[in-house]
């Protein structure tokens, strides 16, 4: 996908989003965006980086025990756990190290756990980690399964996110509206770039995208 603009993080240089503008659907609504996050998860440096932006937020005073890697963010939040053990957060597992967990998903797209992984989150201080929040849809369906399974939530944290907070708990990003000010997320009864009739470039959501050949 070409055509995209670079924005760096202000605090971390080597913190970079790569913006795609476009006509792009996502599970819950269609932007015109396209938030290319892969590197930051999938290059260790830059993956490394992003921990180490998210860590200088806020976590040192909240306590943490597992976190909940969602949309590929996996290599993130190894670092993340790793940057707020170092800085002495607090953590009430016995190894005073934190649970790093990628869930599964149900054809609903709610989260599951298996049985051996539900002492890791059952009364636990639980972190949520997403790669981007628009809607905030995604979030509040995260944190009502993982209240389910009997987690304290105590964070929400994402690469990007245009909600503020969430379920009553702030949602801490590196990048933000403030970062990208035109960005757009409107329903697709009431999507500007559908009624312009500008057709769908692709279908994405947390893990990539799928393009859409045209005619």
């Amino acid at each position: 996908m070409q055509n995209y603009v670079k924005i760096q993080s202000g605090q971390y240089p080597d913190v970079i989003l790569r913006a795609v503008p476009g006509h792009f659907i996502t599970p819950h609504a269609h932007v015109n965006y396209y938030l290319d996050l892969t590197p930051l998860k999938f290059r260790a440096a830059e993956a490394h980086a992003a921990a180490k932006a998210l860590a200088s937020v806020h976590y040192f005073s909240t306590p943490v025990d597992t976190i909940i890697a969602l949309e590929g963010t996996e290599i993130i939040a190894g670092y993340l756990a790793d940057e707020l053990v170092q800085a002495g957060v607090l953590c009430k597992n016995a190894h005073k190290s934190i649970y790093v967990i990628p869930p599964e998903y149900s054809s609903e797209g709610q989260l599951i756990f298996r049985e051996s992984l539900i002492p890791w989150i059952k009364d636990k201080n639980v972190l949520l980690l997403f790669s981007a929040i628009t809607t905030g849809a995604n979030a509040a369906q995260a944190i009502e399964s993982l209240r389910y399974y009997g987690a304290t939530i105590s964070g929400v944290s994402a690469l990007f996110s245009l909600a503020t907070g969430i379920a009553g708990l702030p949602i801490y990003s590196i990048f933000s509206h403030r970062d990208i000010p035109d960005y757009k997320a409107e329903s697709a009864d009431h999507c500007g770039l559908c009624e312009e009739r500008k057709p769908v470039d692709a279908i994405c959501n947390g893990f990539g995208y799928t393009m859409l050949h045209k005619k």
